[in-house]
């Protein structure tokens, strides 16, 4: 064979590994034999790939395979893989993760850190796919999938941007229907967010998706891991949902179905098993410290600050009579939330909790007591500590304060005036569901003293947030695209 064969061999070899992406191919000749390599390999990644938990310096990205396979990823900024698409020389720096091989004790899923980014970048990654025997050393051949994400900026910079947030998938028979399985995450990606807030209840391991009129492979209640792992790859086979994740980052957070509904973590078996699924099938960054901690803050550039709480966790019994004693955040929890939101430098302060703050949310018979914060005339519920949390918004005088929430099953937004001065101190959004059975409307309880901006239901729905240094643009969107209410917050 000619040097100059060898070279353009080399060459075309390095491009599929760092230069060419599976939907472009970026320059390769229509009849390359290599097209065909890569549209095949990527059947090797049968439910897709997810971005997660994006920071300014950080990533995780999400797989699975199927049976036992050697996995790496290859990643680089895009600017730094359009030099190396237009040089021979391989000397331009990409980076690339260790050969991970997965396996049974996880399902055959990874959640691979990338790690070192830098701020506000735009990064292309290679995902190599091969047989687990040949983990040292991964070929060109083993592109199984490409992406594309942009790191968080610095919270120095004021950088605009729209995220979208809702909760409540497949609920009450409202499960994967046809190919698409779940066409609202088609809408939610046409609006092009930076990236989806997953507000709980992804799965709802505890009810049954008869088929038909849905999908085949839900029709059971999950009581063990392997069960839980089977209702995620059951919302896996959603194409819909799959093209959304190749596309928008997510961070994810519990609610109580992907257990038990309206559990309570410390006295609920199940637990560990719904815990370990969802940690499997979302790519959500492990604490060294705390591995099975799931509450975390997201900073992205001088407006906002996310803090994003776990209900579910730490909570005391909901049937306990609400007074000191009784949590919902746990000590750990409720001070990490304190302390940020007092120390926090952003212009909007934003915090997700699963649970509504003021809508009334009783349990039943079967599982007693009020599951929200708000409670009722059985003396439950979690107010005293809620209060707590409102009392640190008025003291420390703290401005910009916005909850978002789900859940319910309806869309509701209040302004809350609970010192009574005239003044409101912060807002409540409320979203949902994706795909289940619409609520019972309720109107927020008075002990917050709210004003009602919104209360409707009846149709799937997202929430769609604009954020700018000056104002806090809400939308409730409907699954056909259709803005049904939006709401304007000035900063102050």
């Amino acid at each position: 064979m000619s040097l100059l064969r060898i070279l353009t061999f080399c060459f075309s070899t390095f491009l599929l590994m760092v230069g060419c992406t599976s939907a472009s191919r970026e320059g390769l000749p229509p009849d390359s034999p290599f097209i065909e390599t890569i549209a095949t390999r990527e059947a090797s990644l049968p439910y897709g790939l997810a971005v997660g938990d994006v920071t300014s310096r950080s990533a995780i990205l999400w797989v699975r395979t199927e049976g036992v396979k050697a996995v790496q990823v290859v990643w680089a900024s895009v600017e730094t893989w359009e030099k190396m698409a237009a040089m021979a020389s391989v000397t331009v720096p990409a980076s690339h993760t260790p050969v991970f091989v997965t396996g049974p004790y996880t399902d055959f899923t990874l959640s691979i850190p990338l790690e070192g980014l830098t701020p506000a970048t735009r990064y292309r990654y290679r995902i190599l796919v091969d047989a687990a025997e040949r983990a040292s050393g991964l070929s060109s051949g083993s592109v199984a999938a490409t992406g594309e994400f942009t790191s968080l900026p610095d919270p120095t910079r004021s950088v605009p941007l729209t995220f979208a947030w809702s909760g409540d998938l497949g609920g009450q028979e409202r499960c994967r229907r046809g190919e698409a399985g779940y066409p609202i995450f088609d809408v939610i990606g046409a609006r092009r967010p930076d990236f989806f807030l997953f507000l709980g209840d992804s799965i709802y391991g505890d009810g049954i998706c008869s088929s038909p009129p849905n999908e085949p492979g839900a029709d059971f209640v999950a009581r063990s891991l392997p069960e839980y792992r089977s209702r995620h790859r059951y919302q896996r086979g959603a194409a819909a949902l799959r093209r959304f994740l190749n596309t928008t980052p997510v961070y994810v957070i519990w609610d109580d179905h992907e257990v038990k509904n309206n559990f309570s973590g410390p006295f609920e078996g199940l637990m560990t098993a719904g815990r370990q699924a969802l940690r499997e099938y979302w790519p959500i960054q492990t604490d060294s410290s705390d591995p099975h901690r799931l509450y975390r803050v997201v900073r992205y550039g001088a407006d906002l600050e996310l803090f994003i709480l776990d209900t579910r966790q730490y909570r005391s019994r909901n049937s306990d009579p609400d007074g000191p004693g009784k949590t919902m955040l746990g000590a750990n929890q409720l001070n990490w939330l304190l302390d940020g939101l007092r120390a926090s430098t952003a212009t909007w302060k934003v915090v997700a909790t699963t649970v509504p703050l003021s809508i009334p949310k009783g349990g039943g018979a079967a599982s007693p007591g009020f599951d929200g914060w708000a409670g009722g005339a059985d003396g439950t519920g979690f107010e005293r500590e809620r209060q707590v949390i409102v009392d640190a918004i008025i003291s420390n005088r703290l401005k910009n304060v916005v909850f978002l929430g789900g859940d319910v099953h309806y869309v509701q937004a209040n302004r809350y005036d609970p010192d009574g001065d005239g003044h409101g101190d912060f807002h409540e959004f409320v979203a949902g569901p994706l795909s289940a059975q619409s609520g019972r409307l309720t109107l927020p309880s008075s002990s917050l003293r709210p004003t009602n901006l919104v209360n409707d239901g009846g149709y799937f729905n997202f929430g769609l947030v604009h954020v700018t240094s000056g104002a806090f643009e809400v939308s409730f969107v409907d699954d056909a695209g259709k803005t049904r209410f939006s709401h304007r917050l000035q900063a102050q």
